[in-house]
């Protein structure tokens, strides 16, 4: 049984130590010899690093290295380049001026690792010139590899005027390699964000993007093919562990919580980083999702909340991938590019490429979810187990009442400067609070008439919600509460009647039930509800 590499990135130790790898040579190899400049995104913790690493050991010609992998017996000549390695995560970026002297400091030292003195304290100068001097050294083009290119930049995403101030720095930085093409024989530059790639390679603009083709779908990332013949044996030996001898079908469970990833809507990818730390801990748990606070993200929700909403499930298109203004950059690309959403579909069109996005898997469902609602409401405490039976049990008794008293309690906790001004904000919350609680409901229905807020179907049961929101400020005398509650649970009632939103259900044979939910400014919820 090979072991497993966690936290290992380097090819090398890889192959040398015995440890699990899917051998990604034969993308190497097409990425070599199909072109010069490439671009990839992909979320972090998702292989990029190894993918670099292994180009660069490619470029060492040391063939013997790669034996048994598909790029030893290619046509491969195996030539040797000078390599140079750039991992902007290890960069310091609280300001321009520091950004500057920590690249400036990472070059140098790899210069005097060549042997190479350079004098300059430009950066892109001595980008330019340890270039040149390793060509002259060793009588080879060059080859330089970027990690993480846009970290100083989505460290400080709500923060505008910081994350611009870093763009034009890494900008200015990035473009002295297209005057440098006589000199390099390949470059690849990896990150989160497609978003800030137009702008920062303004004058790179020969850069082939791999993040979306077809071909390069794979590139990193465990396809779920290759998991019994990659960790077949380690399944095996999860049986006799306690707590996971009772799941019923192992493989089907580790597939519901780290598989699911996608970028052609066809290939079909589980998270390395969480299932070799699955394998690791021998119990299910979110490993991505712990490495890396979304802190971004969350700001961004608050400020968003009508298109969290909308990430269950939307379609995007390329170009809102390549959004070039970074203080007006949107939730979706983010959360797309990010890892918390991924492609489930491509929508065939003659005039632009469209794609449909939905949560990958348990894992970011549960976890992200859980991180919303405890921002959003203030409280690392959910009770997700009690409550889920409880709730769980009202919907399967049809009490929605008993529902209501749950959420209520847990609404009411939510401090009075969290609570949001719009009927978007409590969405979120409602979602966020079901997802968490590990239900599965549709948000945003269409139907002829129009769209339905949310529909939930549980066993022979189908709930269709309607949710409105009115202001209402501390100290408000609950007749007012009670009258702005009744009017406009009358309006929701009348619409969801008016508008037919349960007609599409009356033939499936499930006991449908319409909901109307009432959230007050000060915590309160209302409901009326009917069976139909």
């Amino acid at each position: 049984m090979k072991n497993l590499p966690l936290g290992i990135q380097n090819f090398r130790d890889i192959i040398a130590g015995d440890y699990v790898y899917e051998d990604k040579t034969k993308y190497v190899y097409d990425l070599i010899n199909t072109a010069k400049y490439y671009f990839l995104s992909r979320p972090r913790r998702f292989g990029k690093s190894l993918l670099l690493d292994t180009v660069a050991e490619a470029f060492s010609g040391d063939r013997e290295l790669f034996k048994g992998l598909w790029i030893h017996d290619s046509d491969y000549d195996w030539p040797k380049h000078p390599v140079i390695r750039l991992d902007m995560s290890n960069i310091a970026n609280e300001t321009p001026e520091i950004l500057k002297e920590s690249l400036l400091d990472e070059l140098n030292a790899q210069s005097e690792r060549e042997g190479i003195v350079i004098s300059s304290k430009q950066t892109a100068s001595v980008l330019k010139r340890l270039i040149e001097s390793l060509q002259g050294k060793y009588s080879q083009r060059a080859v330089v590899l970027i990690d993480e290119y846009d970290k100083p930049i989505l460290d400080h995403i709500t923060d505008p005027e910081k994350a611009e101030a870093n763009r034009k720095v890494l900008s200015t930085f990035y473009g002295i390699l297209k005057s440098m093409d006589p000199y390099l024989r390949f470059t690849m530059i990896t990150g989160v964000s497609k978003f800030s790639k137009t702008s920062v390679f303004s004058q790179l603009n020969n850069l082939t993007d791999i993040s979306m083709e077809r071909a390069y779908a794979g590139v990193c990332g465990i396809p779920v093919e290759s998991l019994d013949e990659l960790f077949g044996a380690h399944i095996q030996s999860l049986r006799d562990v306690k707590w996971l001898s009772a799941v019923e079908c192992l493989k089907s469970e580790i597939l519901r919580w780290y598989d699911g990833y996608s970028w052609d809507g066809e290939t079909k990818l589980l998270n390395p980083f969480s299932l070799l730390s699955f394998f690791r801990r021998k119990e299910f748990s979110a490993f991505w999702y712990a490495t890396g606070s979304p802190r971004f993200l969350l700001d961004l929700i608050k400020k968003q909340p009508e298109a969290y909403m909308g990430g269950r499930s939307f379609e995007i298109t390329e170009s809102m991938l390549d959004s070039v203004e970074i203080a007006r950059i949107t939730l979706e690309p983010l959360l797309f590019q990010a890892g918390y959403l991924t492609v489930k579909e491509i929508v065939p069109d003659a005039d632009v490429i469209t794609y449909r996005l939905d949560i990958p898997n348990f894992e970011v469902r549960l976890a992200f979810n859980t991180h919303v609602l405890s921002e959003l409401a203030d409280t690392n405490d959910v009770r997700a187990g009690q409550m889920r039976r409880n709730v769980m049990k009202a919907l399967d008794d049809g009490d929605l009442q008993g529902m209501l008293e749950i959420m209520r309690a847990f609404f009411a906790s939510i401090p009075y400067e969290l609570r949001g001004k719009d009927e978007a904000h409590y969405h979120v919350i409602f979602y966020t609070f079901m997802s968490v609680l590990g239900f599965d409901m549709d948000m945003e229905v269409s139907v002829t008439k129009g769209r339905i807020d949310a529909v939930l179907e549980r066993g022979d049961k189908v709930y269709v919600m309607e949710f409105k929101y009115r202001h209402c400020l501390p100290g408000t005398s609950d007749e007012e509460k009670k009258a702005l509650s009744d009017k406009a649970l009358g309006e929701a009632m009348a619409q969801i009647k008016g508008k037919g939103y349960a007609d599409k259900y009356q033939s499936s044979g499930k006991v449908v039930y319409e909901a109307a939910f009432v959230f007050l400014g000060g915590g309160d919820i209302e409901m009326e509800s009917r069976r139909t």
